[in-house]
């Protein structure tokens, strides 16, 4: 079946010609040119994923990018935009989007971040049905002595040993993850410090899970970037440095270390102390 995409663009030029190239790449398009309308779409059908333009009249795209996320609705959203600024982007990914493109943009760009958006739904499903697959991500680039088989855990592997459970402070109890003091239930998409569940996004708890599953190892920037977003959006990208802050703040304690630590010039790596 092809793969359907809700398009929000008020730019009339700018929506037809995504909406052919979007067809004559195989998906299946409902086109729109309001926010309001989309929303309005976006409860009719389901689509696989939405790509809204954030600068529309009355409801905009970050109005509905807020609007579904409030509702629980975790389709994968692209956003469209003209705002080349810094905090313009992260207005959009705090709104709840999962991914940007910068007008004027290449077709090809767009095609790849819708692919790599519908491949990480794709994993998610596929680890929510408890299919073989997991995403465990292996050492960092440059990692010595770190590996991802000991200790490391996925759904249906079998516990690691108390040896390596000392050594990561990570196990598998049944369905859940647990890692320097969290706990996380990747099918029910839900995670806890301590007794305080936590209230995260799609791509907030996709992050947190690839640090857990990988507690004590040390990830380079391009390891986590294929993992979530599915590539790497080069070096002067800042979505890991955001998303990384955004965890912080919910997962940090006062007067506690942080428990997602950066090795400069490397990544991050999750542990206390």
């Amino acid at each position: 079946m092809p793969r359907t995409v809700l398009l929000a663009e008020d730019d009339r030029a700018i929506r037809h010609a995504l909406e052919r190239a979007l067809t004559l790449e195989g998906y299946r398009v409902t086109a729109v040119a309001d926010g309001a309308e989309a929303l309005a779409q976006a409860h009719r059908g389901r689509p696989d994923v939405l790509v809204l333009d954030v600068m529309m009249p009355g409801l905009d795209g970050l109005q509905v990018c807020r609007e579904l996320r409030a509702e629980g609705d975790s389709t994968p959203i692209l956003m469209l935009t003209a705002l080349v600024e810094t905090a313009d982007r992260i207005a959009g990914l705090d709104a709840g989007a999962d991914d940007y493109v910068v007008k004027p943009f290449d077709i090809e760009e767009v095609f790849a971040r819708l692919r790599a958006l519908l491949r990480r739904t794709d994993r998610t499903e596929t680890d929510a049905a408890g299919a073989p697959g997991s995403r465990t991500a292996g050492p960092a680039a440059g990692t010595t002595g770190a590996a991802a088989g000991p200790g490391a855990v996925t759904d249906g592997d079998a516990p690691a040993t108390a040896g390596d459970a000392a050594g990561r402070g990570e196990r598998e109890d049944g369905r859940y993850l647990e890692a320097a003091g969290l706990r996380m239930d990747p099918r029910a998409r839900r995670a806890w410090r301590g007794e305080r569940e936590l209230e995260l996004t799609r791509t907030e708890f996709e992050l947190l899970e690839l640090l857990v599953r990988n507690a004590g190892i040390v990830l380079d920037h391009s390891t986590i970037y294929d993992r979530i977003w599915g590539y790497d959006f080069g070096p002067g990208s800042k979505n890991l440095a955001v998303y990384v802050g955004y965890l912080r703040r919910k997962l940090d304690q006062p007067g506690a270390p942080q428990l997602i630590q950066t090795v400069r010039g490397v990544g991050y790596v999750l542990r206390e102390g």
